[in-house]
């Protein structure tokens, strides 16, 4: 007797539900694409824990005949394609008949439906098997509710997340849905708690503020570009708003949300150097297109899809996001914060205390620097600049000689935290003395021993200081170098995270879209061990009413916002890892730019911290700091170690002279 046999249809399905329903949020996707293919204008989705419990999705599309309604369920069935050249130019969002027989399969379903002028349907099936069916007063549409997901199959539970995160993914899936299609009103309530709600009236840019927030909304632009195969539209937001990751930009193709790596890479790729390293756009972008461009049948759950002129197209996003940008003035605003940081330094200086620019004295206040705007790469690097204020009887009878060498080492003590700085001592080498002068000893420290003690030569072009050792020229990248030097301040500083909380005058509200702050919400221990003491406020915001005392003056916005973005990212980060990377963060902030000239004295003093540094070979990132060019190098590059310098008889007389 043979072994091979035909699955029952039933498992055949559980099988199929595999591929189709990983999760609760896929069963909300596939549902709300049959709402939108049966031209609803409104979609309602209700879930209850998380959708493990129940997903409830109504709609007032066209309904489901009561005769059909039986086979909606049967596998393959659909009404959106009937023959092979259908498939090859699908316009709707589902067409193989795999949803509902899957979610069937996997758990008890109960449809309402009606079509107009007709009586309805109450359809009820468990495990794929048909408990009843009867006739139901209903209004035109479907109300379809799923319960007790994979209750036949508990090896799934054990995938799935936590709540939280499970109802993120929910949340998710019907804000791309609901950015993909403005014109329908669709809402989404859990647990009796309505998380979002869209109008309906086709204003894509009041869905983007519903979802991500209006000062979001506010800072996008829109895009438009053409040709004779593509149409895009949508919104892209301004360079200074950014996020930590792709996950906000959101693309779409004829409607239909998908992933696809070279449209996102072109997005980011339009923004040419205007986006710093690691930070991405947001942007809400649709391409229609001839549906027989694209095969959407590559992938079970749809979200994938394969272009036949892609090239053209992402040449064209990218084009577009460019050319968008060029049209609009791209100063960041910094409104209320720069009046707000001006007003605290401005309040120190009574009229009895005018402000000076001539001779100026470091404050241990930090703004940025509105008197050269060629600095601006280091007043975005939050370099502590001096605010130029001195009362008149301190410059009496001052030598102005000795108070500009004041300052400059007072300055420096800015740049590096260390408020011991001192002047150098006498009859020593520069290196040694600026040693000195900061507090820093060789004895005993092995990285001493194999990091040269450079002295310093100059600086090139605002980024690169050149300094010489006894075996030859050392190029130093003055960015990565204070990186480094930054990195292990802040590392060290981080380690030891203690109670000890500096408390806001003013609490900070930090507001998320809904389905990042369920994440938050899940993963609030992680943040609390590293001192981020945050606390619900409100339906998605967070509280911070006092902050490590580690966190730099002026950036405790900034840095909270970074740590929660790598929670966000769902990194698996230990304590340890979480603290390193939020030092690397911080030094990157705090290190001096490109195109930041240092006077002699701060040049001297980076190379000094520099050799002190357990790694002062690379920066955090893993750049190089130095590069080394050897006596032996330079000799040959000079081609004076192949000169024999042997004077040739031509061009000398005797007596050596030409």
């Amino acid at each position: 007797m043979g072994i091979i046999h035909q699955l029952t249809p039933v498992l055949a399905d559980q099988i199929s539900a595999g591929e189709v329903i990983e999760r609760p949020a896929s069963i909300v996707k596939e549902l709300v694409e049959n709402s939108l293919d049966a031209h609803s204008t409104r979609i309602d989705v209700i879930a209850a824990n998380a959708g493990l419990k129940s997903i409830r999705v109504i709609d007032n599309g066209v309904g489901i005949a009561a005769d059909d309604v039986p086979r909606a369920f049967l596998r393959h069935a659909t009404s959106k394609i009937s023959s092979r050249q259908d498939l090859f130019a699908v316009s709707t969002m589902g067409f193989r008949g795999e949803a509902l027989p899957s979610i069937a399969s996997v758990a008890d379903v109960e449809m309402v439906t009606a079509v107009e002028h007709q009586a309805g349907v109450d359809y009820h099936l468990r495990g794929g098997e048909e408990l009843s069916k009867r006739p139901a007063g209903a209004r035109r549409g479907t109300d379809i509710t799923v319960r007790d997901l994979f209750y036949n199959t508990p090896a799934r539970l054990k995938y799935l997340k936590t709540p939280h995160t499970e109802l993120s993914r929910i949340v998710d899936i019907v804000n791309r849905l609901a950015l993909a299609h403005p014109e329908v009103a669709i809402s989404f309530t859990h647990d009796q708690r309505e998380l979002f709600r869209s109008a309906g009236n086709g204003n894509l840019p009041q869905v983007i503020a519903a979802i991500y927030g209006v000062k979001v909304g506010r800072e996008m632009i829109p895009l438009k570009a053409a040709d004779d195969d593509f149409q895009v539209s949508g919104y892209i937001s301004l360079p200074d708003l950014t996020r930590a990751s792709r996950q906000y930009i959101t693309l779409t193709i004829n409607h239909r949300y998908v992933r696809n790596f070279a449209l996102t890479k072109a997005v980011t790729a339009g923004y040419r150097s205007k986006l710093m390293v690691g930070r991405y756009p947001v942007a809400v972008i649709n391409v229609d297109l001839d549906p027989r461009l694209v095969d959407v049948n590559v992938h079970p759950a749809k979200r994938e899809v394969r272009l036949s002129k892609e090239e053209q197209l992402t040449a064209l996003i990218e084009a577009g996001v460019n050319r968008s940008l060029s049209q609009v003035n791209l100063v960041p605003d910094v409104g209320e914060e720069a009046t707000n940081l001006l007003s605290k330094d401005e309040s120190k200086v009574s009229e009895e205390q005018p402000r000076f620019n001539a001779t100026p004295v470091v404050s241990t206040h930090r703004q940025q620097s509105a008197t050269n705007p060629a600095n601006a790469d280091a007043t975005d690097s939050f370099v502590d600049n001096p605010v130029v204020i001195h009362q008149q009887k301190d410059l009496e009878n001052a030598d102005v000689k000795e108070f500009d060498k004041r300052y400059q080492y007072e300055h420096l003590s800015g740049i590096f935290g260390d408020n011991s700085v001192s002047q150098p001592a006498p009859h020593v080498s520069p290196a040694k003395a600026e040693q000195q002068s900061l507090g820093i000893s060789d004895q005993g420290d092995e990285t001493s021993d194999r990091f040269p003690q450079l002295e310093y030569i100059g600086q090139l072009q605002g980024t690169f200081l050149l300094a010489q050792a006894s075996d030859g020229l050392y190029i130093v990248d003055q960015h990565a170098a204070q990186e480094r030097i930054n990195f292990e301040r802040y590392r060290k500083e981080i380690a030891d995270v203690s109670a000890d909380q500096q408390t806001f005058l003013t609490p900070l509200v930090l507001t998320y879209p809904t389905a990042e702050a369920l994440k938050i919400i899940d993963r609030l221990p992680l943040l609390h061990q590293v001192g981020l003491q945050l606390e619900q406020f409100g339906q998605n915001s967070f509280m911070l009413a006092a902050h490590p005392t580690w966190f730099v003056e002026g950036q405790e916005e900034a840095t909270a916002r970074e740590m929660i973005s790598w929670v966000l990212r769902g990194e698996k980060l230990n304590l340890e890892q979480f603290r390193i990377k939020t030092a690397a963060m911080m030094s990157c902030k705090r290190a001096i730019k490109a195109n930041h000239h240092l006077d002699e004295q701060q040049a001297r003093a980076l190379l000094a911290h520099l050799r002190q540094c357990q790694n002062p070979f690379n920066c955090p990132h893993g750049r190089p700091v130095t590069i080394h060019f050897t006596d032996n190098d330079l000799e040959k590059m000079f081609k004076r170690i192949q000169d024999s310098h042997v004077p040739y008889a031509d061009e000398f007389d005797e007596h050596g002279n030409d």
